[in-house]
């Protein structure tokens, strides 16, 4: 499998994300209960895959590359840096920890496929088909984020679309230079957990509860469950 078809798995990959805020777009407004308990069940499913992510890739690649003070020393790194945006952006009445998190999962995942393609391309689209099924819910969730933030729907798919492009070159950049530099993407997939955990726990967790409603929850247990039969059959 040549870099050609390497970049373009990697940029069909993000473009999940697209297809998910074009999605959230066509449902509208959560203007039923059917409708808001659908959205909370997303904004659960994206918060278990994140944490899928975070157990299952993230993490588990920094140990195998990094020792442990390293390992706990980018995390904690990546959290701080991470809360101290959130809270800038929240100062600004914006809130998009959901394409913020899309975005530290994305990068250093395509990073690592890159990387990867160079010594198992069938590994490397394995985990093409796990940054797909993450990044699906994470732009349904992005596109009503950011319209909240009172960006025009086009404004949102096109930021979407453009994330989608950030695929192919972190690929790219892990495929060239990152394949013998092991430590380097361990260091940034660990700085990236760090980030990710302080997000689910800070805006994505509490968006996903609904007052007497049990099942979006739920998707929080499917989402982590899907990130872990992947992982499995990645080996």
């Amino acid at each position: 499998m040549n870099v050609y078809w390497m970049l373009l798995i990697a940029w069909g990959a993000g473009l999940t994300a697209l297809l998910g805020g074009a999605i959230a777009h066509i449902e509208g407004s959560a203007n039923t209960m059917g409708k808001r308990e659908l959205v909370h069940g997303v904004n659960a499913f994206g918060g278990g895959i994140l944490m899928a992510a975070v157990a299952f890739a993230l993490v588990p690649e920094g140990l195998k590359h990094l020792g442990v003070w390293q390992v706990t020393l980018c995390f904690l790194l990546g959290g701080i840096v991470t809360s101290i945006a959130d809270a800038w952006l929240a100062r600004r009445n914006g809130n998009v920890a959901q394409f913020m998190a899309m975005l530290l999962d994305f990068i250093p995942e395509a990073i690592s496929l890159g990387a990867l393609f160079v010594a198992s391309p069938s590994t490397g689209l394995l985990l093409a088909i796990f940054i797909a099924a993450q990044n699906f819910p994470e732009g349904f969730n992005s596109y009503r984020e950011l319209k909240f933030a009172q960006l025009s729907s086009k404004t949102a798919l096109v930021g979407l679309f453009g994330v989608s492009f950030f695929g192919p070159l972190a690929a790219l950049s892990g495929y060239l230079w990152l394949s013998d530099a092991s430590q380097v993407t361990a260091m940034i997939m660990s700085f990236a957990a760090g980030g990710i955990l302080y997000l689910v726990f800070q805006d994505i967790a509490p968006q996903a509860r609904m007052r007497r409603h049990w099942t979006p929850a739920l998707g929080a247990v499917f989402g982590f469950t899907l990130g872990m039969l992947v992982k499995q059959l990645l080996g």
